[in-house]
């Protein structure tokens, strides 16, 4: 069961994500924040796994909260969903730690596998911010060794390419003509030898030094 606290400052977004994910029997909506101080406060008592996090809120907006959680709790995942694609909003919450980045309006199923996926350590970002991410990071100068790409076999390759695109595991397993399985085989072994721990990081990296084009 992945335990879910949802902080958005509009009682009838938080109402209806709560009616969205309890519809889904390995999700509990544990508690409803309606501002990030609000939510600091029953994170103590409801201690979730996932905290669904809107950013532009009174009292504590959540770019602060998400920096404070990360701080206090830092097994708990944020994932954010927000109205809020704009550069300084998303680079913001990334740096404050989020683990994952999605705009409001995002299909159901969607969103339910982002829970999920993020409870379990993966990161979901929307393809659109996903653009904003790779083409900011491509343009900063990075200070790793590119020989990495070394260490990578041809088809690891493939796979980090899809990957930095934003494909999932199964869409890359259809364009490869794999099994969702080595997919999931061939991403772990890629964050293993690029030394990261989710699908951002190695995409940014891969960008960062020419492994795959943006």
């Amino acid at each position: 069961m992945i335990r879910v606290l949802i902080c958005d400052d509009q009682v009838v977004v938080c109402d209806g994500l709560e009616m969205m994910l309890d519809a889904n029997p390995q999700i509990d909506v544990v508690g409803k924040a309606y501002d990030g101080a609000h939510a600091l406060e029953l994170i103590q008592q409801a201690r979730p796994d996932v905290v669904l996090m809107d950013l532009k809120m009174p009292v504590m907006n959540g770019i602060h909260a998400t920096r404070e959680i990360k701080k206090r709790y830092p097994d708990i995942k944020v994932l954010v969903l927000t109205t809020f694609g704009d550069d300084e909003w998303v680079f913001d919450a990334i740096r404050s730690g989020a683990d994952g980045y999605l705009l409001k309006g995002t299909p159901r199923d969607e969103l339910i596998r982002a829970v999920e996926g993020t409870a379990s350590g993966q990161t979901h970002i929307d393809p659109n911010v996903a653009g904003k991410i790779l083409s900011h990071v491509a343009s900063s100068p990075g200070d790793r060794d590119t020989m990495v790409a070394e260490d990578l076999s041809d088809r690891e390759l493939d796979v980090l390419k899809l990957l930095a695109e934003g494909h999932t595991n199964a869409e890359i397993a259809e364009r490869l003509y794999l099994t969702r399985g080595t997919v999931r085989n061939y991403v772990s072994a890629i964050l293993a030898k690029l030394g990261v721990e989710d699908r951002t990081q190695a995409a940014i990296l891969a960008v960062r030094h020419g492994l795959v084009k943006d």
